[in-house]
C-alpha cells in the first residue's frame, strides 16, 4: 500500500513539472509574440516616411501610393500605423495635385494617361480610408482636417479650369459621414471651424444636407440625425445683410460676378432648401415650438420665399393650444416684415381666446403677443371691441391674476382706439329706451357664438363685466377693476408690471401691504364662556352655552 501511494505522489508530480513547463513555454511564445508585434510596429512606423520620401524622388515609386493605402485601409487593426499612413498621403497628395499630376490633358501620352487615371483612383480610395477615420473617437477631428485640406486642395487644383470647382461629391460624403459618425465633438468642430468660420463653407454644407434629405427621403432618417440637422439649422442665427457681407471664403474667392458664392440670394436658398427639407420628413412637438419661437429671428430670415412656410405654419396652428399661439406669432412676422397677406390672421387670433388659455402657463406670452398684434391704431374699432368683449366676458371666470392683466390692457386700448370708449358708458338715448330698460331690462347684443370678429356686435354692447368685477372678492382685483370708471388721466399702463402674478404674489403683496390708518375695533372680553350667566343679572349667556350644556353629566 506504501509503494503504491509513492507511485501516485511520483505521478502526479510528474504532471506538475510537465504543465508548468507548458506554461514556461506559452509564456515564452506570447513574449516572443509581442516582442516580434513591437518590433514590426516599428518597423513599418520607419518604412511609412521612407516610402513617402521615395514618392517624392521619383515616379517610378509611385507604387508606394498603393502601399501606403492599404496601410491607410487598416484602422480596424492598427490605427496609429493607419493614421500615420494617412497623414503620409495627404503631404503626397497635396504636392500631387498642386504639381498638375493628377489632371487629364488632351495633349497627354497613353502611358501620362493611364498613371494620371491611376492616381486618381488611388486618390479616391484614400478618401474612401479618411471616411471611415471619421466615425473614430480619438482620430476624427484630426481625419477630418486632412479631408478638408484635400477638398481645397482638389478645388484648386484637379481642374483645368482658371477658377476652382467644388468637389461636391466627397464634400457630400464628408457631410454625411460627419452626420453619422458617433462623435459629438466631430460636429461641433466642423460647425464652428467651417460652417460659421467661411461663407462658401456654409453654403456647400447646407446644399449637401438638402440633398442628404432628398436621398433618403423614402427611408426613415434616424431621430438623432435629425435632431442633429434641427440644431445645426437651428444655430444659423447669423443671417448675413447683403452680398458684400460674404467675404471670408476656405477657397478663394471665385472672379466672376454672377458666381453663386458671390449672391445672398444664393446663399439664402441653400439654407431655405435644407429647412423646407427639415420640416417635409417631419418634426417633434418639441422641435416645432423651438422652430415657432426661433421664426422671426433665425428662420424666416433665411427664406427668400416666406410663402413657402405657410403650409407649416397651417399645420402647427392646427395642432392647438400653445403651438397654435407661437404659429400665429410667425404668421404675424411674416405679414409686418415680409409683406405676406393673410387675411385670416385676426379671425384665428381670435378663435384662441377661450378659458384655457387664461389658466394656461403659456398666458403672460399670450398677452404680450396680443398686445403687439393690436397695436396699431389703424386697426378698425368694430375689431378691437370684439377682443375687449370677449376677454371681459371671460374675466368673470378668470383668476384674479389674469384679471389683473386684463383691466389694464382694456385701458391701454381705449386710449388707442377712442371709438371704442363707447362701451365703457353707454345710456338710453331716448325717453322710450330708457323706460324699456327699466321695465324690461336689455338684452346683451354681443354674439359670442360669432367666430368672425367683425360681426360680433361687440361695439353696441357695453362692458357690465367690468361692474361685476368691481365688487370681485379678492381686494386687489376690485381695486384694479375701478379704472375703468374713473378718468383716462394716465397716458398708459405697463403691461410688464401685471404681466406675470399669480395668485400667491397678490395673496402675498396684499398681507404685506402697509396699513396707514388701522382700523378702529371694538371689543368685549367676555365674563364667562363655558358658564351661564347668574339670574337676574345683565349678563348674556355666550354663543357656546347656548348650543351646549357644559354641565349635562351625560
Amino acid at each position: 500500500m506504501a509503494a503504491a501511494g509513492s507511485d501516485k505522489a511520483s505521478m502526479a508530480g510528474k504532471r506538475k513539472r510537465q504543465e508548468s513547463g507548458e506554461a514556461s513555454k506559452k509564456r515564452r511564445k506570447s513574449d516572443a509574440g509581442d516582442n516580434d508585434s513591437k518590433t514590426a510596429h516599428a518597423t513599418i512606423t520607419e518604412t511609412i516616411p521612407r516610402l513617402e520620401a521615395e514618392i517624392q524622388e521619383s515616379r517610378k515609386h509611385y507604387n508606394n501610393i498603393a502601399t501606403l493605402v492599404d496601410l491607410a485601409q487598416k484602422l480596424n487593426e492598427d490605427p496609429k500605423v493607419a493614421f500615420a499612413a494617412c497623414e503620409a498621403l495627404c503631404r503626397t497628395f497635396l504636392r500631387l495635385l498642386p504639381a498638375g499630376a493628377l489632371v487629364k490633358r488632351k495633349d497627354a501620352s497613353e502611358k501620362d494617361t493611364t498613371v494620371t487615371n491611376w492616381l486618381r483612383d488611388r486618390l479616391a480610395d484614400y478618401k474612401g480610408a479618411l471616411l471611415a477615420f471619421l466615425s473614430s473617437k480619438k482620430l476624427a477631428i484630426n481625419a477630418l482636417t486632412l479631408a478638408m485640406a484635400i477638398v481645397k486642395a482638389e478645388a484648386k487644383h484637379l481642374t483645368d479650369r482658371p477658377e476652382p470647382v467644388f468637389p461636391r461629391h466627397f464634400f457630400a460624403n464628408i457631410i454625411a459621414a460627419v452626420l453619422e459618425s458617433p462623435v459629438d465633438t466631430l460636429r461641433d468642430y466642423f460647425a464652428t471651424n467651417f460652417i460659421r468660420g467661411y461663407d462658401d463653407m456654409r453654403f456647400y454644407t447646407f446644399e449637401a444636407v438638402a440633398d442628404y434629405l432628398t436621398q433618403h427621403q423614402h427611408e426613415s432618417v434616424d431621430d438623432g440625425i435629425r435632431d442633429i440637422l434641427f440644431d445645426l439649422l437651428l444655430n444659423m442665427d447669423d443671417v448675413p445683410a447683403s452680398s458684400e457681407a460674404l467675404d471670408k471664403f476656405f477657397i478663394e474667392l471665385p472672379e466672376k460676378k454672377k458666381h453663386p458664392l458671390r449672391s445672398i440670394i444664393q446663399h439664402k436658398k441653400q439654407v431655405q432648401e435644407a429647412w423646407l427639407a427639415l420640416m417635409q420628413r417631419g418634426l417633434s412637438k418639441e422641435q416645432r415650438k423651438k422652430v415657432l419661437g426661433a421664426m422671426a429671428t433665425t428662420v424666416a430670415p433665411w427664406f427668400t420665399q416666406p410663402e413657402l412656410l405657410m403650409d407649416f405654419l397651417t399645420d402647427c396652428y392646427n395642432t392647438g393650444g400653445a403651438t397654435s399661439l407661437l404659429a400665429l406669432s410667425g404668421v404675424f412676422y411674416l405679414i409686418q416684415e415680409r409683406n405676406l397677406d393673410y387675411p385670416e390672421f385676426y379671425t384665428k387670433l381670435y378663435s384662441l381666446l377661450d378659458a384655457d388659455m387664461l389658466h394656461s402657463k403659456h398666458r403672460s406670452r399670450f398677452f404680450r403677443l396680443l398686445d403687439t398684434f393690436l397695436g396699431s391704431s389703424h386697426l378698425p374699432a368694430v375689431l378691437v371691441a370684439s377682443f375687449i368683449k370677449r376677454l371681459a366676458r371671460l374675466a368673470l371666470n378668470a383668476p384674479p391674476s389674469a384679471i389683473v392683466a386684463i383691466v389694464p390692457w382694456f385701458y391701454n386700448l381705449f386710449k388707442k382706439h377712442p371709438l371704442t370708449t363707447f362701451m365703457m358708458h353707454r345710456v338710453p338715448r331716448s325717453q322710450e329706451e330708457r323706460e324699456r330698460l327699466e321695465s324690461e331690462g336689455m338684452d346683451d347684443p354681443f354674439l359670442p357664438d360669432e367666430p368672425d370678429p367683425m360681426e360680433t356686435r361687440a361695439i353696441d354692447s357695453c362692458l357690465w363685466e367690468i361692474v361685476q368685477l368691481q365688487s370681485h372678492y379678492h381686494p386687489n382685483v376690485a381695486t384694479i377693476a375701478k379704472i375703468i370708471s374713473e378718468q383716462f388721466t394716465k397716458q398708459a399702463y405697463n403691461m410688464e408690471d401685471f404681466l406675470d402674478h399669480s395668485y400667491g404674489s397678490l395673496m402675498e403683496a396684499e398681507m404685506n401691504k402697509e396699513v396707514k390708518k388701522p382700523p378702529i375695533v371694538e371689543f368685549m372680553i367676555p365674563k364667562r364662556i363655558f358658564t351661564k350667566a347668574p339670574p337676574g343679572s345683565e349678563e348674556s349667556d355666550s354663543l357656546l352655552v347656548s348650543l351646549w350644556d357644559f354641565g349635562s353629566s351625560s
